[in-house]
């Protein structure tokens, strides 16, 4: 096995928390009760537990003990790089932390008076402008929780517009290489999604939807770059053709990572588009959350922003409520604060230049994997890619029988999480692969040596790589299994019995 950053050594077996510890024990002193000592029953009556909730008892360093274990089986950014596409997990800088948790930011309640929040609404309009003036939109909401929820707030407010204008139609055009979520945001909107392959290179082309665009579509759904990683280079006409029909352009700005700085999506004839934080401006996630999924609206739209707004009156901030266009609260308070604090953090930190600049080492970063790998694993598409890179690893199997995940499940022998497999769905055995632009050539180079090594090993010791992993804590797990079948609590071990 080539160099890498995995050290073989000691893991520990650690069962749930529930398994440790024994009845009385505990980590925590306590005082003496200073207040009469009352059974639940008699207040609470048939409310009352008829037994404890079984929770575990255990002492300080065995709990200590088992939260450590249990991160040493994760794999995080602070341990090495991800190199998954479509979902990037960027490094997060610490003083976006330092930044998030000073106790003038961090001990605020939303429901405070505005008088005692002027800060924070300062910071919150001043990232809708940031954010505004980085895509070239009118006006930015940070309410949605999420990218998918950002897909779900923009999409209702093109149809709170057309229904405005007195219809609001019934489709919506995505492409084979949508995002999986954007045809279920089109569905809890009341539309109908309608599929347009992509082109020969990869690419939307303008006779594919002049095909399926009538008076009915309401918008049609991009990402660009697309989940190729390719830059869609006919989005300017499709805008223009869309508008034209009366429908409206929304773009999943999952990608903007590989264009900021560079192009304004505004500027190209996008109506609307909501922003991954998580991937272009370094704030946490992962494990569900947290998140955040601002979206960018041009002026038009401005009206339906979700209420409250953020308004900017000499130099004081004020809420605004009044907003009978509305399509109302799309989160309680003001979207996830604390969030949006790293992000303003990354864009202040990095300025213009900076966030420039990134762009242009992630699409650098990409490229240089790209060219070390292309003859291994073939790319998808022979033509020129930015932030992320798919490949193929079809002639593999044809080769040697070893599969996508069989490569993805070996590369953790080798200390790096597995890549994207399988996706886009159109790309056969796919490996999608983006390393961001924070991960220095010698990261680059050891996942690249990493890789090539699996390759050559599928050919000379099949067997080894379809037996991977080997070295951590579980080996290969039954996938189907688990997400059929999935044990999502503790049970009693008489229960299960």
């Amino acid at each position: 096995m080539t160099q890498s950053c995995v050290t073989p050594g000691l893991l520990h077996y650690e069962p749930p928390i529930f398994e440790i510890g024994a009845p009385g024990r505990n980590g925590a002193s306590l005082p003496a009760l200073d207040v009469p000592d009352v059974d639940p029953a008699t207040s609470l009556g048939n409310l009352a537990r008829k037994s404890p909730p079984g929770f575990p008892e255990a002492s300080e360093v065995e709990v200590m003990r088992h939260f450590v274990r249990l991160s040493q089986w994760n794999h995080a950014i602070d341990l090495g790089m991800y190199p998954l596409g479509s979902c990037t997990m960027k490094y997060n800088p610490k003083v976006n932390e330092a930044t998030a948790r000073l106790p003038g930011l961090a001990g605020l309640h939303p429901y405070q008076p505005e008088s005692h929040l002027q800060g924070a609404l300062r910071l919150l309009w001043e990232l809708d402008q940031a954010l505004s003036e980085i895509s070239g939109f009118a006006r930015t909401t940070l309410q949605p929780a999420a990218g998918a929820h950002g897909e779900l707030t923009g999409l209702m407010l093109i149809r709170a517009y057309l229904t405005t204008a007195g219809n609001p139609r019934s489709k919506v055009i995505i492409p084979d290489t949508a995002h999986g979520t954007n045809p279920a945001s089109v569905a809890l909107n009341g539309y109908k999604p309608v599929l347009v392959k992509t082109g020969a290179d990869g690419v939307l082309l303008p006779a594919d939807v002049e095909a399926v665009l009538d008076e009915d579509v309401a918008a049609i759904m991009v990402t660009n770059p697309n989940t190729l990683g390719i830059y869609e280079t006919h989005l300017p006409k499709i805008a223009e053709m869309v508008h034209d029909a009366g429908g409206l352009v929304y773009m999943d700005g999952a990608n903007l990572n590989a264009i900021m700085g560079k192009v304004k999506p505004g500027d190209l004839g996008v109506d609307v588009m909501h922003f991954n934080l998580h991937k272009t401006f370094s704030t946490p996630h992962g494990g569900g959350g947290p998140g955040a999924g601002p979206v960018g609206v041009v002026e038009r739209l401005v009206p339906y922003l979700p209420r409250p707004t953020v308004e900017k009156h000499g130099d004081q901030f004020t809420l605004d409520l009044d907003r009978p266009e509305s399509i109302g609260r799309v989160r309680s308070f003001y979207g996830n604060f604390g969030v949006l604090v790293r992000a303003f953090t990354y864009i202040r930190e990095l300025g213009g230049e900076g966030l420039t600049q990134a762009t242009e080492m992630a699409v650098l970063n990409a490229n240089y994997i790209r060219a070390r790998l292309k003859e291994a694993f073939p790319p998808s598409h022979d033509v020129d890619t930015l932030h992320e890179t798919v490949f193929s690893g079809k002639l593999l199997k044809k080769e040697t029988g070893v599969i996508t995940m069989d490569v993805a499940k070996r590369l953790m022998d080798h200390g790096f999480h597995p890549p994207t497999v399988y996706f886009p769905l159109i790309v056969p055995e796919a490996l999608m692969i983006e390393p961001t632009e924070t991960e220095p050539p010698e990261e680059l180079d050891r996942f690249c040596d990493a890789m090539l090594h699996i390759h050559a090993e599928a050919h000379d010791s099949p067997e080894t790589v379809h037996a991977a992993p080997l070295q951590v804590g579980l080996r290969r797990l039954d996938e189907t299994r688990a997400a059929r079948k999935p044990r999502l609590r503790w049970t009693p071990p008489e229960e299960t019995e």
